[in-house]
Protein backbone atom coordinates (compact mmCIF):
# COMPACT_ATOMS: atom_id res chain seq x y z
CA UNK A 1 0.00 0.00 0.00
CA UNK A 2 1.25 3.46 -0.80
CA UNK A 3 2.18 6.05 1.80
CA UNK A 4 -0.66 8.34 0.06
CA UNK A 5 -3.25 5.66 0.12
CA UNK A 6 -2.28 4.57 4.22
CA UNK A 7 -2.43 8.30 4.98
CA UNK A 8 -5.70 8.71 3.42
CA UNK A 9 -7.44 6.09 5.34
CA UNK A 10 -7.86 8.09 8.84
CA UNK A 11 -11.22 9.99 9.03
CA UNK A 12 -13.31 11.05 12.23
CA UNK A 13 -15.74 8.65 13.19
CA UNK A 14 -19.54 9.07 13.19
CA UNK A 15 -22.29 6.82 14.52
CA UNK A 16 -21.97 3.99 12.10
CA UNK A 17 -18.57 2.90 13.62
CA UNK A 18 -20.16 2.81 17.04
CA UNK A 19 -19.78 -1.57 16.62
CA UNK A 20 -16.25 -1.73 14.98
CA UNK A 21 -14.66 1.08 17.73
CA UNK A 22 -16.24 -1.48 20.16
CA UNK A 23 -14.38 -4.23 18.95
CA UNK A 24 -11.18 -2.36 18.98
CA UNK A 25 -11.13 -1.31 22.29
CA UNK A 26 -12.53 -5.01 23.40
CA UNK A 27 -9.04 -6.29 21.46
CA UNK A 28 -7.42 -5.42 24.94
CA UNK A 29 -9.67 -4.00 27.88
CA UNK A 30 -7.28 -3.30 30.61
CA UNK A 31 -4.80 -1.01 28.13
CA UNK A 32 -7.96 0.37 26.16
CA UNK A 33 -10.36 1.00 29.70
CA UNK A 34 -9.75 4.80 28.94
CA UNK A 35 -11.07 4.75 25.14
CA UNK A 36 -13.74 1.88 26.10
CA UNK A 37 -14.86 4.32 29.12
CA UNK A 38 -15.67 7.20 26.72
CA UNK A 39 -17.35 4.82 24.07
CA UNK A 40 -19.61 3.21 26.61
CA UNK A 41 -20.87 6.63 28.12
CA UNK A 42 -20.93 8.58 25.32
CA UNK A 43 -20.56 6.91 21.80
CA UNK A 44 -18.19 7.72 19.17
CA UNK A 45 -19.50 11.16 18.08
CA UNK A 46 -17.77 14.02 18.36
CA UNK A 47 -20.93 16.11 19.46
CA UNK A 48 -21.25 13.28 22.62
CA UNK A 49 -18.22 12.22 23.15
CA UNK A 50 -16.53 16.07 23.42
CA UNK A 51 -13.74 15.18 20.42
CA UNK A 52 -13.52 13.56 17.56
CA UNK A 53 -12.69 9.74 17.70
CA UNK A 54 -9.53 9.23 14.56
CA UNK A 55 -9.62 5.97 13.10
CA UNK A 56 -7.05 4.51 10.58
CA UNK A 57 -8.61 1.95 7.93
CA UNK A 58 -7.27 -0.57 5.63
CA UNK A 59 -9.38 -1.80 2.90
CA UNK A 60 -12.67 -0.70 4.32
CA UNK A 61 -11.45 -2.08 7.50
CA UNK A 62 -11.23 -0.13 10.90
CA UNK A 63 -7.71 -1.17 12.36
CA UNK A 64 -7.07 1.63 14.89
CA UNK A 65 -8.35 4.16 16.69
CA UNK A 66 -7.07 7.86 18.07
CA UNK A 67 -8.27 9.56 20.95
CA UNK A 68 -7.80 13.32 20.07
CA UNK A 69 -9.49 14.99 22.87
CA UNK A 70 -7.52 16.45 25.79
CA UNK A 71 -5.52 13.54 26.01
CA UNK A 72 -4.07 12.12 22.41
CA UNK A 73 -4.69 8.27 22.98
CA UNK A 74 -3.94 5.80 20.22
CA UNK A 75 -5.73 2.06 20.36
CA UNK A 76 -4.31 -1.15 18.23
CA UNK A 77 -1.83 1.21 16.39
CA UNK A 78 0.82 -0.29 14.94
CA UNK A 79 3.62 2.17 12.76
CA UNK A 80 1.73 2.19 9.71
CA UNK A 81 -1.39 3.59 11.90
CA UNK A 82 0.98 5.68 13.69
CA UNK A 83 2.35 7.78 10.48
CA UNK A 84 -1.15 7.80 9.31
CA UNK A 85 -2.35 9.91 12.41
CA UNK A 86 0.95 12.23 12.51
CA UNK A 87 0.05 13.65 9.07
CA UNK A 88 -3.49 13.70 10.17
CA UNK A 89 -2.64 15.75 13.25
CA UNK A 90 -1.40 18.34 11.53
CA UNK A 91 0.70 21.24 13.23
CA UNK A 92 -1.81 22.67 15.66
CA UNK A 93 -1.82 21.00 19.15
CA UNK A 94 -4.84 21.07 21.15
CA UNK A 95 -3.87 18.34 23.68
CA UNK A 96 -2.06 18.50 26.82
CA UNK A 97 -0.45 14.82 26.91
CA UNK A 98 0.26 11.70 24.92
CA UNK A 99 -0.86 8.27 26.81
CA UNK A 100 -0.37 4.70 25.67
CA UNK A 101 1.47 1.45 25.66
CA UNK A 102 4.74 2.85 26.08
CA UNK A 103 6.73 1.81 22.38
CA UNK A 104 3.48 3.88 20.32
CA UNK A 105 3.12 6.45 22.29
CA UNK A 106 6.81 7.31 22.15
CA UNK A 107 6.59 6.63 18.68
CA UNK A 108 3.88 8.67 18.13
CA UNK A 109 5.36 11.59 20.09
CA UNK A 110 8.91 11.38 18.19
CA UNK A 111 7.24 11.23 14.90
CA UNK A 112 4.76 14.40 15.79
CA UNK A 113 7.65 16.55 16.66
CA UNK A 114 9.78 15.39 13.55
CA UNK A 115 6.89 15.74 11.00
CA UNK A 116 5.20 19.01 12.47
CA UNK A 117 7.70 20.69 14.84
CA UNK A 118 8.10 22.44 18.54
CA UNK A 119 4.29 22.67 18.87
CA UNK A 120 4.28 18.85 19.48
CA UNK A 121 8.31 18.29 20.16
CA UNK A 122 8.58 20.51 23.26
CA UNK A 123 7.14 18.76 26.41
CA UNK A 124 7.06 19.48 30.15
CA UNK A 125 8.17 16.02 31.00
CA UNK A 126 7.96 12.39 29.59
CA UNK A 127 7.06 9.58 31.54
CA UNK A 128 8.34 6.85 29.47
CA UNK A 129 7.77 3.69 31.94
CA UNK A 130 4.66 3.82 34.08
CA UNK A 131 3.84 -0.50 34.76
CA UNK A 132 0.33 -1.11 34.08
CA UNK A 133 -1.25 -3.40 36.82
CA UNK A 134 -4.54 -5.14 37.27
CA UNK A 135 -6.06 -7.76 39.47
CA UNK A 136 -9.18 -9.39 39.06
CA UNK A 137 -9.30 -11.51 42.12
CA UNK A 138 -10.30 -10.65 45.25
CA UNK A 139 -6.93 -8.55 47.40
CA UNK A 140 -4.50 -10.71 48.92
CA UNK A 141 -4.83 -8.81 52.17
CA UNK A 142 -7.81 -7.72 54.27
CA UNK A 143 -9.17 -4.63 53.61
CA UNK A 144 -9.42 -1.09 55.61
CA UNK A 145 -13.50 -1.09 56.71
CA UNK A 146 -13.21 2.58 57.04
CA UNK A 147 -12.77 3.34 52.63
CA UNK A 148 -15.82 4.59 51.54
CA UNK A 149 -17.94 6.22 48.76
CA UNK A 150 -17.84 9.83 49.01
CA UNK A 151 -20.98 11.78 48.98
CA UNK A 152 -21.66 15.41 48.03
CA UNK A 153 -21.55 16.13 52.14
CA UNK A 154 -18.09 15.54 52.00
CA UNK A 155 -17.66 17.47 48.92
CA UNK A 156 -15.17 20.31 49.79
CA UNK A 157 -12.93 18.03 51.76
CA UNK A 158 -12.81 15.34 48.71
CA UNK A 159 -12.49 18.32 46.29
CA UNK A 160 -9.36 19.80 49.01
CA UNK A 161 -7.49 16.50 48.51
CA UNK A 162 -8.18 15.69 45.19
CA UNK A 163 -6.78 19.02 44.01
CA UNK A 164 -3.44 18.10 46.70
CA UNK A 165 -3.00 14.59 44.98
CA UNK A 166 -3.21 16.25 41.26
CA UNK A 167 -0.45 18.55 41.89
CA UNK A 168 1.74 16.29 43.27
CA UNK A 169 1.55 13.79 40.83
CA UNK A 170 1.59 16.05 37.49
CA UNK A 171 3.02 19.14 39.21
CA UNK A 172 0.80 21.95 38.42
CA UNK A 173 -2.04 22.61 40.22
CA UNK A 174 -5.11 21.68 38.39
CA UNK A 175 -7.13 25.13 39.60
CA UNK A 176 -4.79 26.80 37.08
CA UNK A 177 -6.51 27.62 33.45
CA UNK A 178 -10.22 26.00 33.66
CA UNK A 179 -10.55 25.69 37.93
CA UNK A 180 -14.29 25.39 37.36
CA UNK A 181 -14.24 22.20 34.63
CA UNK A 182 -11.44 20.50 37.45
CA UNK A 183 -14.37 21.25 39.85
CA UNK A 184 -17.12 19.61 37.89
CA UNK A 185 -14.94 16.79 37.18
CA UNK A 186 -14.65 15.88 40.33
CA UNK A 187 -18.06 16.60 41.67
CA UNK A 188 -19.42 13.82 38.70
CA UNK A 189 -16.80 11.59 40.47
CA UNK A 190 -19.06 11.92 43.87
CA UNK A 191 -22.52 11.85 42.03
CA UNK A 192 -21.51 8.79 39.86
CA UNK A 193 -20.66 6.70 43.21
CA UNK A 194 -16.80 6.30 41.60
CA UNK A 195 -15.26 8.50 44.53
CA UNK A 196 -13.58 6.55 47.81
CA UNK A 197 -11.85 8.24 50.82
CA UNK A 198 -11.58 7.17 54.73
CA UNK A 199 -12.21 10.71 57.05
CA UNK A 200 -10.53 11.64 60.23
CA UNK A 201 -13.67 13.58 61.20
CA UNK A 202 -14.10 16.38 58.13
CA UNK A 203 -10.53 15.49 56.38
CA UNK A 204 -9.84 13.53 53.76
CA UNK A 205 -6.30 10.89 54.49
CA UNK A 206 -6.90 8.70 51.66
CA UNK A 207 -8.65 8.94 48.46
CA UNK A 208 -8.88 7.08 45.10
CA UNK A 209 -11.52 6.83 42.31
CA UNK A 210 -12.61 5.19 39.45
CA UNK A 211 -11.28 7.01 36.39
CA UNK A 212 -12.81 4.91 33.86
CA UNK A 213 -14.92 2.84 33.64
CA UNK A 214 -16.25 -0.37 30.68
CA UNK A 215 -18.25 -3.30 30.31
CA UNK A 216 -15.58 -5.44 32.02
CA UNK A 217 -12.96 -3.10 34.07
CA UNK A 218 -12.48 -0.22 36.02
CA UNK A 219 -9.02 1.70 36.39
CA UNK A 220 -7.92 3.33 39.67
CA UNK A 221 -6.36 6.64 39.33
CA UNK A 222 -6.20 9.73 41.77
CA UNK A 223 -4.50 7.37 45.11
CA UNK A 224 -3.72 9.64 47.26
CA UNK A 225 -2.42 9.61 50.93
CA UNK A 226 -2.00 12.21 53.62
CA UNK A 227 1.74 12.76 53.57
CA UNK A 228 1.33 12.96 57.81
CA UNK A 229 0.69 9.28 57.45
CA UNK A 230 2.92 7.81 55.22
CA UNK A 231 5.31 5.03 56.14
CA UNK A 232 3.06 3.55 58.63
CA UNK A 233 1.34 0.68 56.48
CA UNK A 234 -2.08 2.53 55.50
CA UNK A 235 -1.89 2.51 52.21
CA UNK A 236 -2.84 -1.58 51.34
CA UNK A 237 -5.60 -2.16 53.25
CA UNK A 238 -7.33 1.18 52.05
CA UNK A 239 -6.75 -0.10 48.47
CA UNK A 240 -8.07 -3.39 49.05
CA UNK A 241 -11.11 -1.88 50.22
CA UNK A 242 -10.60 0.25 46.55
CA UNK A 243 -10.53 -3.44 44.82
CA UNK A 244 -13.46 -4.69 46.53
CA UNK A 245 -15.78 -1.57 45.95
CA UNK A 246 -14.37 -1.75 42.30
CA UNK A 247 -14.98 -5.06 41.29
CA UNK A 248 -18.71 -4.82 42.85
CA UNK A 249 -18.43 -2.25 39.19
CA UNK A 250 -16.77 -4.47 37.14
CA UNK A 251 -14.44 -7.96 37.19
CA UNK A 252 -10.75 -6.50 36.77
CA UNK A 253 -9.24 -2.93 38.63
CA UNK A 254 -6.08 -1.91 36.51
CA UNK A 255 -4.34 0.96 37.02
CA UNK A 256 -1.01 2.49 36.07
CA UNK A 257 2.29 3.74 38.11
CA UNK A 258 5.30 5.81 37.70
CA UNK A 259 8.12 3.38 37.76
CA UNK A 260 10.23 5.29 39.94
CA UNK A 261 7.25 4.97 42.77
CA UNK A 262 8.66 1.98 44.51
CA UNK A 263 6.40 2.58 47.78
CA UNK A 264 3.08 2.97 45.37
CA UNK A 265 4.34 0.04 43.07
CA UNK A 266 5.29 -2.46 46.30
CA UNK A 267 1.44 -1.55 47.82
CA UNK A 268 -0.01 -2.71 44.90
CA UNK A 269 2.09 -5.59 45.01
CA UNK A 270 1.14 -6.42 48.47
CA UNK A 271 -2.81 -5.80 47.34
CA UNK A 272 -2.43 -8.44 44.37
CA UNK A 273 -2.18 -6.46 41.57
CA UNK A 274 0.34 -7.90 39.01
CA UNK A 275 1.94 -6.17 35.80
CA UNK A 276 0.33 -6.74 32.64
CA UNK A 277 2.09 -4.04 30.02
CA UNK A 278 3.49 -0.54 30.27
CA UNK A 279 1.85 2.78 29.17
CA UNK A 280 4.42 6.61 28.35
CA UNK A 281 2.72 9.71 29.42
CA UNK A 282 4.50 12.94 27.46
CA UNK A 283 3.19 15.83 29.42
CA UNK A 284 2.65 18.85 27.59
Amino acid sequence: MSETVVRSGVRVLGRSDLAAAVRLVTLDPVTNVFVASRIRSSGVEPRQLGCPLWGYEEDGVLRALCHAGSNLIPVNADSVAVAAFVDYAGAHRSCSSIIGPSPVALDLWQRLGERWGSSWSSVREVRPHQPVMAIDTEPSIAPDPRVRRVTLDHWDAYYQAAVQMYTEEVGVSPLQGNPAGYRYYVRQLITSGRAFAVFDQDRVVFKADLGSVSASVTQVQGVWLDPSLRGRGMAPPAMAAVVQLARAVAPTVSLYVNDYNAPARATYERVGFRTVGEFATILY
